[in-house]
């Protein structure tokens, strides 16, 4: 028969529950472990539960406090459901484990959680799913929580494109430009007609068609740059149109490319001939902007439309011709081309104006000037950009200094009652009377048209910036126009109005221009996706874009790249 001997029991000498701290066996292994209290009262339901250490054996239903009471089925304030609170409860932290290498290295950045935003091609395809599930890379799946693509910790991407950022990491790039250096200035300039500011909605004036000639050249066929390239000016050759678009990335919906072209260690910075450079978009940011009529998709030769919609006047593709061809006529008509006063000639004349052209030219001066982009004093970094001025004031110094300059817009209204019209007020009712509404609809409409525009003239060096308001003569004719008013804006100061940054704006450039010039030899496409705030970098064959690609039926395996945007 097996015999038993009972263990060695040890009182506790100070009346107390569990081993005495003053009187441990000898050898005792779980000397330098916390003892936990209990009560007698606790209920043991269970053996173990490691995800729960409220010390009340229940789950709890995480939500808003009420300020009646404990609600049913969910945790009260107290914890348990007889209001006595648990004599261990709370100290299941005492055996906890605590990672010194994981919580040293982690800081939290951000609480704030992303703005819903209801309506817009910004805010199709967001995830809503735990862990801030955002836009998922082409092929790949997405990845929420901690190192997710949007919202998460980290903020990157797996397994999926290099150099992906999205657009929130974008807004917080700062780079900090001193002033510019001026190379030189080309064209003529004629004074503003300061007659226009004076015209309101009871003293209107027809928007004339006036037929002159103004270019706007992109980068590599300016003549200008190609001498600037020669003589190793900068780094970086643009134009303030594509420069502006690219500054402003973060508050532009449309889609919109940028074609770049790296030669040893410059880099040239060009648009598509017809692009989205070329025209003025309409209502861009507007909750419910204009839509084009669907069409047919080229990639789905079995798709079929079942109506097909006729083109309106009031469509996007509509708006954005018509909207273009009143600025340039608005600027046209603005100035005074017979003296006096009389017009003033730049340094040199304009170099896209050949002999052979008979036509007459318009108000154009070019100013050609260098930014330095570098961080520190040892780095050369120079952009070299072609600003544009539109006029000069009378009466407010020397143009040829870069005094007195004038940049000259023009918004457009259409038919406030039709879709896509954003809200806006009726401009001859409301436009004396209410003038501050009717810019802040345009601000929220037009944000990043405006927006392009005031640091199109902040990089010109332009002391005003002319924004006419002009409307149809009747809303279902989309020939015939007049000039409603016109508003006199100083460029920085409508900068702030805007909440635009131009440190910001820096910062963009100067992340696309160190990736580039990470990139070997060769042209490069920067392409806005239509659906998601990226934009993505494509390598492309040399001869794309120049009508030589058609004959070419070999396929380019070209490398894309992902960025901020």
């Amino acid at each position: 028969m097996a015999s038993f001997t009972l263990p060695t029991i040890n009182d506790n000498a100070d009346g107390g529950w569990g081993p005495s701290s003053s009187n441990l066996p000898p050898n005792f292994k779980f000397k330098e472990i916390p003892y936990a209290p209990y009560s007698k009262s606790d209920k043991l339901g269970r053996f173990a539960d490691w995800n729960d250490i409220s010390g009340d054996n229940r789950q709890m239903t995480f939500g808003p406090a009420s300020s009646q009471g404990p609600q049913r089925g969910g945790m009260s304030g107290r914890g348990r459901r007889d209001g006595q609170p648990a004599f261990g409860s709370g100290t299941a932290s005492a055996f906890a484990y605590f990672h010194a290498e994981d919580e040293s290295s982690f800081s939290l950045v951000d609480t704030k959680t992303a703005a819903t935003r209801r309506g817009g091609p910004l805010g199709r395809g967001r995830g809503g799913g735990r862990g801030g599930a955002g836009y998922a890379a082409r092929g790949g799946a997405q990845r929420g929580g901690r190192g997710g693509f949007y919202g998460g910790r980290g903020g990157g991407q797996r397994g999926g494109r290099r150099g992906w950022r999205d657009w929130e990491k974008n807004n917080r790039l700062r780079l900090e430009v001193d002033e510019p250096e001026d190379l030189g200035t080309y064209g003529r300039l004629f004074p503003y007609d300061k007659s226009y500011d004076r015209v309101t909605t009871r003293s209107e004036k027809p928007l004339q068609l006036v037929d002159r000639i103004k270019y706007n050249t992109t980068t590599s066929d300016d003549p200008v740059i190609h001498e600037l390239a020669a003589k190793e000016t900068a780094t970086v050759y643009t134009t303030d149109v594509i420069l502006a678009g690219l500054m402003c990335a973060t508050r532009s919906v449309n889609p919109w490319d940028i074609v770049i072209v790296r030669e040893g260690n410059k880099l040239f910075f060009d648009k598509r001939d017809g692009g989205p450079f070329d025209t003025v978009t309409v209502n861009e940011n507007a909750s419910d902007p204009p839509q084009d009529p669907a069409t047919v998709n080229p990639n789905n030769p079995n798709e079929k439309i079942a109506v097909p919609e006729a083109p309106t006047i009031n469509s996007a593709t509509s708006l954005s011709l018509e909207a273009t061809y009143i600025n340039q006529n608005f600027g046209f008509q603005s100035v005074i081309e017979t003296p006096p006063p009389p017009a003033v000639e730049l340094e040199k004349p304009n170099p896209f104006y050949g002999p052979d052209e008979t036509e007459p030219l318009a108000s154009c001066g070019y100013r050609y000037r260098v930014f330095d982009l570098g961080i520190t004093e040892d780095e050369d970094i120079k952009l070299c950009v072609r600003t544009e001025v539109d006029a000069y004031s009378a009466g407010q110094g020397n143009p040829r200094q870069g005094q007195g300059l004038v940049t000259i817009r023009a918004l457009n209204e259409f038919d406030p009652r039709a879709p896509g019209a954003g809200g806006a007020l009726d401009w001859r009712t409301k436009l004396d009377s209410q003038r501050g509404a009717v810019v802040a609809t345009e601000m929220k409409n037009n944000s990043c048209k405006l927006a392009k525009w005031t640091v199109q003239s902040v990089l010109a060096g332009a002391d005003t910036m002319k924004i006419g308001y002009i409307s149809r003569v009747n809303p279902r004719d989309n020939t015939r126009h007049v000039i409603l008013s016109t508003q006199s804006v100083r460029p920085t100061d409508f900068a702030n109005q805007l909440n635009v940054s131009l440190a910001n704006g820096w910062g963009i450039v100067r992340t696309v221009t160190d990736l580039c010039m990470k990139q070997p030899e060769g042209k490069y496409v920067l392409v806005k996706d239509p659906n998601k705030p990226v934009i993505r970098l494509y390598a492309v064959p040399m001869n794309a874009f120049t009508g030589e690609d058609d004959d070419d039926d070999v396929p380019f395996d070209g490398e894309d790249t992902e960025l901020a945007a």
